[in-house]
C-alpha cells in the first residue's frame, strides 16, 4: 500500500518527460526530438540523478528520526533539507546555463541540432530550484509514510505540463523552447503545492518558513548518506553520456531512436525506481524503530513483487514497443533502430531488480558507501572500459547497447553476495542490537 502511490507517481513522472518528446516529435520533427532527447536528456539526467542521490540522504535521516520519534532530529532534518535544495538549485541553475554549450560539444551532439539543444537546456535549467524543492519535499513526505500526496501533486503537475506543451508547442509554435517553458512552469506549481502541504502539517515534520536554514551537523549526516548515492548517480549519468558519444556518431536517426527507446522503456525504469524509493523509506523507518527482522522481511517481499512486475512488463514491452515508437515519429528507420535497441535491453531487466531493491535497502539502513562502490565499479567502470576498448572495434547499436546487461549481471552478483553475508548489519546502532532472524 505504501509502494503503490510511489509507483503510480513515478509513472506520471515518466509520462511528464515523455509528453515533451511526443509533442516535439510530432509537431516539430525528428531533429527536434533528437535535440531534446539525445545529449540534452543525458545532461538533465545527470543533474537530476546527482541531486536525487543527495536527497536520499535526507529521506533516510528523516525516516530514522520519524521511526525513533525524535522530534528535534526530524525538525532539523526537514528544514535543512529544504534549505539545501534551494541553495543547490541556485548553484545548478547558474552552472547549467554557463556550461551547456561546452557539455554538448563534449558529448559530440550533432551540429544540426546544436542550437535547439542549447536553447532547450538553458531554459530547462531556469526551473532547477522548483524541481529540486519538489523532489526534496516529496522525499520528506515519503520518509514519514505519506506516499499519496506526492502522487496527487505529480498528477496535477503532469496534466498541467500536457496542456502547456500543447499550448506553447502546437498552438504558439515555440518549438523546443515551448516544451522547456511548459516543464519549468509545471515544476513551479508542483513545488508550491508540496511546500504548502509541509507548511500546513501539524506533525513534527511541519515546515516553518522562518526556520528554513542549514544545521551543520544535520547536513553532515545527510551528506554522509547522500554523497555516495549522488556519486553513484553521477557515475551512471557520466557513463551514459560517454555512451551517448558513439551513439551521436552513428547519426541523427540513431540519436532519435535511442531517445525514443529511453521514453518507452522508461516505463520500466520509472516503476523499478519506485521500488527503490519505497524500500529505502520502509527500511529507514524500521531501522529508526529498531525493528530489524521487519527490515529483512520487507526486502524479500519487495523483491518478489518487483520480479513479478518486471517479467510482466518485459513481455508487454517486447510485444508492443514497436507500436509505441510510432507515437514519437513516423520515420521508419528510427522505428527500426529503436525496436532493435529494445530487444537488446528488455529480456535482461529482471537482473536490475536485485540491484535496485538491495542497494536501496542497504542505503535505508545507513550503509551507503559499499553499495556505491559496488555499483560504480560493476556498472559505470565496466561501461567506460567497454566504450574505450570494445566500441571502437564494434561500432553499432548492438555493440554499444550490450554493455548494459553485462554490467547489470556483474553488479547484481556482487551486491547479492554482500547482502547475504550480512555485513550491512554492522551499521545497526549499538543502542539497538540486531534481533536474531526468524528466516
Amino acid at each position: 500500500m505504501f509502494l503503490l502511490p510511489i509507483a503510480v507517481g513515478t509513472l506520471f513522472q515518466q509520462f511528464y518527460s515523455t509528453v515533451d518528446a511526443i509533442i516535439v516529435g510530432q509537431f516539430v520533427g525528428s531533429d527536434a526530438l533528437a535535440a531534446v532527447g539525445g545529449s540534452a536528456a543525458m545532461i538533465t539526467q545527470l543533474v537530476v540523478g546527482v541531486f536525487t542521490g543527495l536527497a536520499s540522504g535526507a529521506t533516510v535521516v528523516i525516516a530514522h528520526g520519524y521511526g525513533a520519534e525524535d522530534r528535534t532530529k526530524l525538525t532539523r532534518a526537514v528544514h535543512t533539507a529544504i534549505a539545501f535544495s534551494m541553495v543547490a538549485g541556485a548553484v545548478i541553475t547558474v552552472a547549467g546555463i554557463l556550461l551547456t554549450p561546452s557539455a554538448l560539444v563534449w558529448t559530440k551532439n550533432p551540429q544540426e541540432i546544436m542550437g535547439d539543444s542549447i536553447f532547450y537546456l538553458r531554459l530547462y535549467f531556469v526551473g532547477t530550484i522548483p524541481m529540486l524543492v519538489f523532489n526534496m519535499g516529496s522525499g520528506i513526505l515519503r520518509a514519514v509514510g505519506d506516499s499519496r500526496r506526492p502522487l496527487y501533486y505529480l498528477v496535477i503537475c503532469c496534466l498541467l505540463n500536457i496542456v502547456l506543451d500543447l499550448l506553447f508547442v502546437a498552438g504558439f509554435h515555440m518549438g523546443v523552447a515551448g516544451a522547456a517553458v511548459a516543464t519549468t512552469l509545471a515544476n513551479l506549481v508542483s513545488a508550491l503545492l508540496i511546500l504548502g502541504q509541509l507548511a500546513r502539517s501539524t506533525e513534527g515534520y511541519r515546515l516553518v518558513v522562518r526556520n528554513i536554514r542549514i544545521h551543520g551537523a544535520t547536513l553532515v549526516h545527510i551528506l554522509g548518506i547522500g554523497v555516495p548515492a549522488a556519486i553513484e548517480s553521477a557515475m551512471y549519468a557520466v557513463s551514459n553520456l560517454l555512451i551517448q558519444v558513439p551513439i551521436n556518431e552513428l547519426g541523427t536517426d540513431s540519436v532519435a531512436a535511442w531517445s525514443a527507446t529511453s521514453k518507452v522503456d522508461g516505463i520500466y525504469w520509472s516503476l523499478i525506481i519506485s521500488f527503490g524509493v519505497a524500500i529505502m523509506a520502509f527500511v529507514g523507518q524500521n531501522y529508526g524503530a529498531g525493528k530489524y527482522d521487519r527490515m529483512k522481511a520487507s526486502v524479500r517481499v519487495c523483491l518478489a513483487i518487483a520480479l513479478v512486475m518486471t517479467v510482466v512488463l518485459s513481455v508487454l514491452l517486447l510485444v508492443f514497443a514497436k507500436y509505441c515508437f510510432r507515437i514519437f515519429t513516423d520515420n521508419p528507420q528510427v522505428i527500426h533502430y529503436a525496436t532493435q535497441v529494445v530487444s537488446y535491453f528488455v529480456p535482461f531487466y529482471f537482473i536490475w531488480t536485485f540491484i535496485e531493491v538491495i542497494a536501496n535497502a542497504l542505503r535505508g539502513a545507513g550503509d551507503a558507501l559499499v553499495p556505491m562502490l559496488i555499483s560504480v565499479g560493476g556498472i559505470c567502470g565496466f561501461r567506460i572500459l567497454w566504450i574505450v576498448l570494445v566500441v571502437p572495434h564494434w561500432s553499432s547499436l548492438l555493440g554499444i547497447a550490450i554493455c548494459y546487461p553485462i554490467s547489470w549481471l556483474i553488479t547484481a552478483v556482487i551486491l547479492i553476495l554482500y547482502y547475504r553475508k550480512g555485513r550491512w548489519l554492522n551499521h545497526v546502532p549499538v543502542e539497538h542490537p540486531a534481533e536474531p532472524s526468524r528466516s
